[in-house]
C-alpha cells in the first residue's frame, strides 16, 4: 500500500502556497504546518501586500496552526516549507517548539544554518525534499524581476 502522506505529498501543497506568492509578485515562498497528516496552518510570503517584513510564509503558517490549536506549541507537528528558513523564522520555529521541518531549497547566502542560527534542539530536520521544483520557481522569479 502506497501511503500519500508523506514529505513530497506535503511539499506540494508548500509548493502551491509558493505558486500562490508568486503570483503576488512576492517572493514564492510557501509554508504548511502538518498533524496528523492533517494540514492546520498554511501560509505564504506577503512582506509586500502587507509592507511587513515578518509576513514571511513560516510565520503565517505557524500564526495559522496556532489560532487552528488554540496553543502557542506546535509539539508533534511538521512544517514544509519551500525554502531553508531566514533567522527570524528559525528563532519562531524554536519557540513554536515544532517538532519538525522540511524544507526543499537551500538558502546559502541568507538561510539560518548560513547566520548561525538554530532550532530548538528537539526539533528533527529533513531537507533537499522537492528541491529542483522549489529552486526553479525561485529562479524563475528572480529571472522575470530582472527583465
Amino acid at each position: 500500500m502506497i501511503d500519500i502522506f508523506d514529505d513530497t505529498y506535503f511539499m506540494k501543497k508548500a509548493l502551491i502556497e509558493a505558486e500562490e506568492a508568486y503570483r503576488l509578485g512576492e517572493i514564492p515562498v510557501g509554508a504548511i504546518v502538518v498533524s496528523e497528516n492533517q494540514v492546520i496552518g498554511r501560509g505564504y510570503n506577503l512582506t509586500e501586500q502587507l509592507i511587513d517584513v515578518t509576513a514571511h510564509a513560516e510565520i503565517q503558517a505557524i500564526t495559522a496552526a496556532s489560532n487552528f490549536l488554540g496553543a502557542k506549541f506546535l509539539t508533534n507537528c511538521t512544517l514544509y516549507v519551500t525554502l531553508e528558513p531566514c533567522q527570524m523564522c528559525a528563532g519562531a520555529l524554536y519557540w513554536s517548539r515544532v517538532s519538525r521541518v522540511v524544507f526543499a531549497a537551500e538558502d546559502i547566502k541568507r538561510g539560518y544554518r548560513a547566520m548561525g542560527a538554530k532550532l530548538h534542539p528537539k526539533t528533527q530536520i529533513t531537507t533537499g525534499v522537492l528541491e529542483g521544483e522549489a529552486s526553479n520557481l525561485l529562479k524563475s522569479f528572480f529571472a522575470e524581476k530582472r527583465r
